[in-house]
């Protein structure tokens, strides 16, 4: 059996905490949306975590690359991170910590192996359907435009934009607002590819399954025929030889 090397067992023992981080950052991000209009030592608190989540993550990415055994390959294969990592620092929004936080959440969860795709993508879809409504609902609440100011809105309006259906009835006024739109309408189709290639993969894998294993028992009954004439041919050659004698 191959021996991991330390970045893979690193990576493996690091794998939980940093999703349980992760939704302490959900939480964390959410409570000063909800909570609204949110104390201003609650709202420290909660930046304070944001910024300790995302510090967890751009230790476990300095870590990784340090027992990378090519680092330049590291860097390279792992693009993604490295702009996650640095992107709050080049200017600290809010909005940018969410983003680095649910890109660097994906990119760890891919390492998993146990995790099957269909649980990768309905977390996904939660993730993303919860961000977003946040998100949109705290660019949008305060808008004098904006007829998106409550939790129900917004969830509504991540659901319908999401799955393409797009009412109207509500729909972000502002620029940011409509940036996560934008990604929310191209994560809502890549995820309805994701789906709809894992139930193609799925029934694919099934039917090439129920293929072998016809072809294997056509093989045994073929086998299992041969064996009989032979077995009927030693019978009537021994008949022959009786009746010779």
């Amino acid at each position: 059996m191959k021996e991991q090397t330390p970045q893979v067992r690193w990576e493996r023992r690091t794998q939980r905490p940093l999703l349980a981080l992760a939704v302490l950052f959900a939480v964390a991000y959410a409570v000063p949306i909800v909570v609204s209009p949110a104390s201003r030592s609650l709202t420290l608190a909660c930046t304070t975590v944001e910024w300790a989540v995302w510090g967890a993550f751009a230790v476990d990415y300095l870590v990784r690359l340090v027992l990378s055994e090519d680092r330049r390959r590291f860097v390279r294969t792992h693009w993604l991170d490295l702009c996650a990592v640095a992107l709050p620092l080049i200017q600290p929004l809010r909005l940018l910590r969410l983003v680095s936080t649910l890109v660097l959440v994906q990119r760890r969860a891919r390492m998993a192996s146990q995790i099957r795709l269909t649980t990768y993508v309905a977390g996904a879809v939660v993730g993303l359907l919860m961000f977003g409504s946040l998100a949109v609902l705290s660019v949008e609440r305060e808008s004098a435009d904006g007829n998106i100011r409550t939790l129900g809105d917004a969830v509504w309006w991540s659901f319908t934009t999401m799955t393409t259906v797009g009412y109207g009835d509500h729909a972000p006024t502002t620029g940011l607002g409509r940036i996560i739109a934008v990604g929310l309408m191209l994560s809502g189709i890549a995820l309805l590819g994701v789906v709809t290639a894992n139930i193609a993969a799925w029934f694919i894998a099934r039917f090439e399954k129920d293929d072998v294993e016809e072809r294997r028992q056509t093989e045994a009954i073929r086998l299992l025929t041969d064996e009989v004439r032979a077995l009927r041919a030693e019978v009537a050659a021994l008949r022959e030889t009786s009746v010779n004698r």
